[in-house]
């Protein structure tokens, strides 16, 4: 059962802007709707704007009760994924096609002179090459529209091919090149129907670089129109490339990932069944807040597994992170059911890609139930009662420091209320005059031009203010407000204790010899500490882009470990930035000289927003 209210400002306020898959739920918990998005925050929002649905759009909506999504690292990924679970679940407010059992192939043809391509389904009559089974007639239609834009080869029907006496749109609107009417050379056609090939087999990357080396040919002749486009067919074939992530027709695993925030834990499982990912649900356990994310693995999969005798084991299973018990585990599991199970880390490949999947959609589904109102809530109230306020506050404000070396030094000031993250009155600082790495100095300007501005009747009093940092910047924050005359607010100083880890901090509070101890488990110390790192992340973020401006570099040089040659390789490999932006990190990886690691470092410096 699903709580009977949803909030889409709340659910929109922390969804992802990234592709992938979404599932409408009802009260009652049954499946509405099944959809892809490039973008799954637009997407989404555009289904609670207040004018504009469609009568069969505004039923749904008003059936909805809960929204689950499913991040992917592209849209072919969120594409296929789609598919399985429309075909899987059947919802009512999908399109449902009939339910084929013959899966459909790419047809190219072999007899004519000007050969065709085209998506087959059934037997295998006629005379050409078949390239496939693909998973769904939509993901041929998809890559048939691409590879019609780079290479223009034809896909009309044979008798319509015969009968032309002119070119048809299709060649208006360049998808094909008119070899109906004699418009195209046979050899020109016949090398377009080579490269078609070569990545109808698989052979993308040779086909990449061969598409490179001409079109640097083309542009040192002087060649601009011809190099222009070559550059687009790269950039089109990059886009349609299947990563087979979804689909590999092989393999029954479930993917386990575990993220552990300040104010709790989820588990996201990822179930595939014969190389088909079919879905994925999110559990959220309750921890202790210092565990780790092993630790929350290895109490969790007993339970899960064991716990529910109907529930169907796989014969291995992939988590993000090890624990000494896992080995235990795995023997348990095998004991339990009668055949070997294992538990692996380390993967790679297809393996890898799902495992990447669950971890990001772990740590998504977190941070969306951190944001929740009524957790929030929850947390202000623990908050009231720990540091003994009269009343529950309503306005926290957190301030944090980040620079490299002294360069570039960025001051953040992040807001929360009872309803959450206050994004419209977050502020940045940009410090200058102090002395590089001095952080006190920088703290004392931010302030002060803070509550500078607040005296002048610009933006509102915190109830709470916190700081990031020990007695020294509690001291900074008492002296800055006692200069300003500023009276009536809590403060607040938060410094990592001995062990640095998480739960273990030391709180100050109003004073920097009265020591706050809250324990590990409180919904307060929680808050405290989701708004210290949401100031740190705004903090980061606000340097790097101050740095990045600071040395007049562009996206890419900014990035450690990616110099010149890394730089030209990238840019050549997907015809430009753009793609490059588009890319998943697997992709990244394929080029030459660029690591796993190196790729996902490429991929979270170019989506750091």
């Amino acid at each position: 059962m699903i709580h009977s209210v949803f909030d889409p400002q709340a659910f929109l306020s922390t969804a992802s802007n990234k592709p992938g898959v979404y599932r409408m739920l009802d009260e009652q918990g049954t499946l509405l709707y099944v959809g892809k998005a490039k973008n799954l925050k637009k997407r989404l929002a555009s289904y609670f704007r207040k004018t504009g649905l469609s009568p069969k759009t505004a039923a749904l909506v008003g059936r909805i009760r809960h929204v689950d999504t499913t991040i992917t690292a592209n849209e072919t990924e969120a594409l296929l994924l789609e598919q399985s679970l429309i075909k899987a679940s059947r919802p009512p407010y999908n399109i449902l096609l009939r339910d084929d059992k013959s899966y459909p192939y790419v047809f190219l043809s072999s007899q004519d002179d000007f050969p065709r391509l085209g998506l087959h389904r059934g037997t295998k009559k006629a005379k050409g090459r078949y390239f496939g089974p693909y998973p769904s007639a939509g993901a041929i239609r998809e890559s048939l529209g691409l590879l019609q834009k780079a290479f223009k080869v034809r896909q009309c029907d044979d008798s319509y091919y015969r009968n032309r006496t002119r070119p048809c749109l299709q060649y208006q609107i360049k998808r094909c090149k008119g070899p109906c009417v004699g418009l195209v050379a046979q050899q020109e056609y016949e090398e377009d129907v080579r490269h078609s090939v070569m990545f109808l087999e698989g052979r993308s990357n040779a086909l990449a670089d061969e598409l490179s080396r001409t079109m640097e040919a083309a542009a040192e002749n002087l060649e601009f129109e011809r190099a222009a486009e070559l550059r687009d067919q790269m950039a089109l074939l990059r886009r349609v490339q299947d990563q087979q992530s979804m689909d590999t027709e092989q393999g029954n695993v479930d993917v386990v990932a575990a993220a552990v925030s300040p104010g709790g834990a989820c588990v996201h499982v990822v179930m595939v069944r014969q190389g088909r990912v079919l879905g994925s649900k999110n559990h959220f356990p309750r921890v202790p807040i210092e565990q780790t994310a092993g630790e929350v693995l290895s109490a969790f999969l007993p339970q899960y597994y064991l716990g529910a005798a109907e529930r169907e084991l796989p014969g291995e299973i992939i988590v993000n992170a090890v624990h000494e018990d896992l080995p235990v585990i795995a023997e348990a599991l095998a004991l339990a059911r009668g055949y070997g199970v294992t538990i692996s880390h380390r993967v790679r490949g297809t393996r890898s890609r799902w495992q990447s999947m669950a971890v990001t959609n772990a740590d998504s589904a977190l941070a969306g139930m951190l944001a929740n109102r009524q957790n929030v809530q929850a947390r202000f109230e623990a908050l009231q009662e720990a540091l003994k306020l009269d009343e529950t506050p309503a306005r926290l404000e957190c301030y944090d420091i980040s620079h490299s070396s002294g360069e570039a030094t960025v001051a953040s000031c992040v807001v929360f209320g009872p309803e959450g993250p206050i994004k419209s009155d977050y502020r940045r600082f940009n410090i200058e005059g102090v002395t590089a790495g001095d952080d006190y100095a920088a703290m004392r300007q931010a302030l002060s031009r803070r509550f500078n501005r607040l005296k002048e009747g610009e933006g509102k009093m915190p109830d709470i203010l916190i700081v990031d940092g020990g007695k020294g910047q509690m001291s900074m924050a008492i002296e800055v407000l006692g200069e300003l005359a500023v009276h009536g607010l809590t403060l607040l100083g938060v410094a990592k204790g001995v062990t640095r880890k998480a739960g273990m901090e030391t709180l100050y509070l109003n004073d920097p010899h009265n020591e706050l101890v809250l324990p590990g488990h409180s919904p307060a110390l929680h808050l405290i500490q989701q708004i210290r790192d949401e100031a740190h992340r705004f903090a980061i973020t606000g340097h790097r882009q101050r740095r990045g401006k600071t040395r007049n570099t562009s996206t890419l040089e900014g990035i450690e470990g990616v110099g010149p040659k890394r730089r030209r390789e990238l840019l050549k490999h997907f015809g430009g930035l753009q793609e490059l932006q588009r890319a998943s990190a697997a992709e990244m990886a394929k080029v030459p000289g660029v690591s796993k690691k190196l790729a996902e470092q490429i991929y979270a410096a170019l989506h750091s927003d």
